[in-house]
C-alpha cells in the first residue's frame, strides 16, 4: 500500500443507540477535525446517534452499515462493507468495538497488499472472549489504541499484546466546553428541576448517562442516607435515557424522588452542566477514562469519581475533584457531607479542573496523536518497534 500525506479513512461503529454516547463523541471529534485534511467516511447503523451526527459535518461521507453478530447476517453485511472498501480504496479502517472489528476483518480477507490497515480502539474495560480477541489480534489488527493508561496495561496482558499499542487519551474541545458565568446558575437549575429549590441547595449532576454500571444509583443511595434536613440541601440531575419504572421505584424507595431530576438525552449537555456545583461519574465496570468527566472538568466543574478503570487518571485527589471507592455509598455520602460543610473549596477546585483540562485534555493533541497512529500503521512493517504516546 502506497503512503500518501492525504489519507482515505473509514470509521466504523456498531452501536445502534440514537443517543450521543462516548463512541459517538470520539468518532465525531476525529471525523470533524480530520476532514479538513483527509477524506473521511463513517459507516454506522441507520438511526444511530453517530449516523445522525455525521449528517451535521460538511465534507464527511456517511454510509448506512449494520454490524450483526449472527453468522447468517454477518456474511451479507461483510459483502456490503467490502463493496464500500473496494469503491473507496481506504488507507485506514478505524474500528471501535468487537462487532465492527470482526466485520472489517471478514470484509478485508484475501485483499493482500490492497488491504486497508485496521486500527482498533479499546474503549471499555473488558474482553468479551479471549479466543475472539486472539483471532482479531492475529487476523486483522495493525495497531491498537488504548484511551488511557489503565486500558494500555489491560491490552499488554491480553492477546492484543502482539500488536503495536499506543496510548492516546481522549480529548475534548476546551473552547466548546468552557466555564460559564455562575451568576444565574441556581435559577437555571430550578428551570431544569421544574420547581423551586431550597436556597443554597448543592447541585450534583452527571452527564455520563443512566446505564446501571454508571453508578448513579450509588449517589442516590448515598444522599438518601443523609439526615433529612441535610438531604433537603442536595439535588441531583441526571442526563441520559429516561428511567424505567423499576429505576423510578428505586429512587422512590431511597426517599429521593423530590431530590432527583432525570432530564433525558441531550445533544448539548452544556446548559445542564453549567448549573452543577459538582459533577460525578461513579462507574463500577465498563468505564475507562470518560468523556463526560472531561467535559464537566473543562467547564470548570470539580468531580467525584470512583477508583474504577482510568477514572482516577483525570484528577489529583483533593485538587480537581475526589476519588472514592466504587460502590462505597458510605464514602460517597461522607464526601457530599464534607462538601456541604466546606463549599468554599468548590471555586478553587473548579478553577483547577479547568486548568488541568486546558493543559492535558485538549482536542488538538488527541487529534495529532491519533493521526500519528494512522501514519505509522500505513507506513510500518511487521516487527516495527512500538512507541507509546503518553499524555503530556
Amino acid at each position: 500500500m502506497a503512503y500518501t500525506s492525504v489519507m482515505n479513512i473509514l470509521f466504523t461503529n456498531f452501536l445502534t443507540s440514537p443517543g450521543i454516547d462516548g463512541h459517538t463523541i470520539y468518532i465525531a471529534t476525529l471525523a470533524r477535525a480530520l476532514s479538513a485534511r483527509h477524506t473521511i467516511t463513517v459507516a454506522a447503523p441507520a438511526g444511530s446517534g453517530l449516523y445522525r451526527r455525521m449528517g451535521e459535518i460538511p465534507g464527511v461521507q456517511r454510509v448506512v452499515q449494520s454490524f450483526p453478530n449472527r453468522i447468517h447476517h454477518m456474511l451479507g453485511a461483510a459483502r456490503q462493507l467490502r463493496r464500500l472498501i473496494n469503491a473507496n480504496q481506504f488507507d485506514v479502517i478505524h474500528v471501535n468495538g468487537s462487532a465492527d472489528h470482526r466485520l472489517a476483518i471478514v470484509a478485508t480477507r484475501g485483499m493482500g497488499a490492497a488491504r486497508p490497515r485496521i486500527i482498533f480502539t479499546k474503549h471499555n474495560d473488558h474482553f468479551s472472549s479471549r479466543f475472539g480477541s486472539a483471532l482479531r489480534a492475529r487476523m486483522g489488527t495493525d495497531y491498537v489504541i488504548g484511551v488511557c493508561e489503565f486500558v494500555h496495561r489491560q491490552l499488554e496482558k491480553s492477546p492484543f499484546a502482539i500488536c503495536p499499542i499506543d496510548t492516546v487519551y481522549n480529548g475534548v474541545d476546551t473552547q466548546f466546553f468552557s466555564p460559564r458565568d455562575r451568576e444565574g446558575a441556581f435559577a437555571l437549575a430550578e428551570q431544569w428541576a421544574g420547581r423551586k429549590l431550597a436556597p443554597g441547595t448543592l447541585i450534583l449532576g452527571s452527564n455520563a448517562g443512566t446505564g446501571s454500571y454508571k453508578g448513579w444509583q450509588d449517589m442516590i443511595t448515598a444522599v438518601g442516607k443523609l439526615a433529612d434536613p441535610i438531604r433537603r440541601r442536595v439535588h441531583i440531575f441526571l442526563a441520559g435515557e429516561l428511567p424505567t419504572r423499576a429505576q423510578r421505584q428505586f429512587v422512590a424507595d431511597a426517599g429521593m424522588t423530590e431530590h432527583v431530576t432525570f432530564v433525558g438525552r441531550l445533544d448539548d449537555v452544556r446548559p445542564l452542566v453549567a448549573c452543577f456545583d459538582i459533577g460525578f461519574v461513579l462507574s463500577y465496570r465498563v468505564e475507562t477514562i470518560s468523556f463526560a468527566c472531561r467535559e464537566m472538568m473543562a467547564m470548570g466543574i470539580p468531580v467525584i469519581l470512583t477508583d474504577h478503570g482510568g477514572l482516577p487518571e483525570n484528577v489529583t485527589n483533593g485538587r480537581e475533584g475526589w476519588i472514592v471507592p466504587k460502590r462505597d455509598t458510605d464514602a460517597i455520602a461522607a464526601r457530599v457531607l464534607d462538601v456541604l460543610n466546606n463549599r468554599s473549596l468548590l471555586n478553587l477546585m473548579g478553577i483547577a479542573a479547568r486548568e488541568r483540562s486546558v493543559r492535558q485534555f485538549g482536542v488538538e493533541q488527541f487529534i495529532l496523536n491519533t493521526e500519528a497512529v494512522y501514519r505509522k500503521a500505513v507506513a510500518r512493517e511487521r516487527g516495527a518497534r512500538v512507541t507509546t504516546l503518553r499524555e503530556s
